[in-house]
């Protein structure tokens, strides 16, 4: 068991998986800004746009843009720079662009004095071994996710997206200081979904993660302020900074 990692404000990220800006902001109405982040993914980015990105800031709430930049140096360095210029808390790329793409945006951040945290997608959680075979990496998951955090951290970037599975060993061989944000954390006693490693938000805390993402637990909920306070209880005072 990791020592539970200290970070400021809220661990639990919520997923904005809506496909518009109204139903997303009828869910965001019903949580707290002092309570949790917010995720917004491509889907909900395409639909609604930066404007609404800037919306849910003006209302107090911390902004991943989960976007997963994976281009050519110069353009993902501009989308980044842009993604700063919203105010967004924290931004992402993804690993398998490689250093030098991953240094650009660095670098392109590096002029922002309150700049958004920098981390990098390694390995899907929908992923497991045989899909990763599918695409031509033959390691298992674990490995791969590990290779791919030590190019992160070489890169200088904050950290990583990772299946809380393999954040005890990110932990370890990475640092305190190395962030881990990991999707496929479900409380206990809920489905699984389309997520094929997930673990529960105590043991995420346990394993060293630093921020969870969900999403379905809380934003199917019936009332999703309860649901997001289960989830607290849950983790409990591992969770606390």
């Amino acid at each position: 068991m990791s020592q539970p990692i200290a970070v400021d404000g809220p661990r639990i990220l919520v997923a904005l998986d809506f496909p518009d800006a109204q139903a997303a902001l009828a869910l965001v109405e019903q949580l707290d800004p002092a309570r949790c982040r917010l995720k917004v993914g491509k889907e909900l980015f395409v639909a609604a746009g930066p404007v609404f990105v800037r919306q849910l800031i003006d209302q107090g709430y911390d902004v991943f843009l989960d976007l997963k930049f994976h281009d050519i140096p110069n353009t993902v360095a501009s989308a980044c720079r842009a993604a700063a210029e919203l105010g967004v808390w924290m931004v992402n790329v993804h690993a398998l662009g490689g250093s030098k793409m991953m240094r650009a945006a660095r670098e392109a951040l590096a002029e922002f004095p309150n700049r958004p945290l920098l981390i990098a997608v390694t390995v899907l959680t929908s992923h497991d071994a045989e899909s990763l075979a599918e695409i031509g990496l033959q390691e298992a998951p674990a490995a791969a996710v590990a290779r791919l955090a030590r190019l992160v951290d070489a890169s200088g970037l904050d950290g990583v997206v990772c299946s809380a599975r393999e954040a005890a060993l990110l932990r370890e061989q990475r640092g305190p200081d190395f962030k881990l944000v990991c999707p496929g954390i479900r409380p206990s006693g809920a489905v699984q979904d389309d997520q094929s490693r997930i673990t529960t938000p105590a043991d995420a805390i346990d394993l060293g993660v630093d921020y969870m993402v969900i999403g379905r637990p809380i934003t199917r909920a019936t009332d999703p302020l309860a649901a997001l306070a289960k989830i607290e209880k849950e983790i409990g005072k591992r969770g606390k900074a």
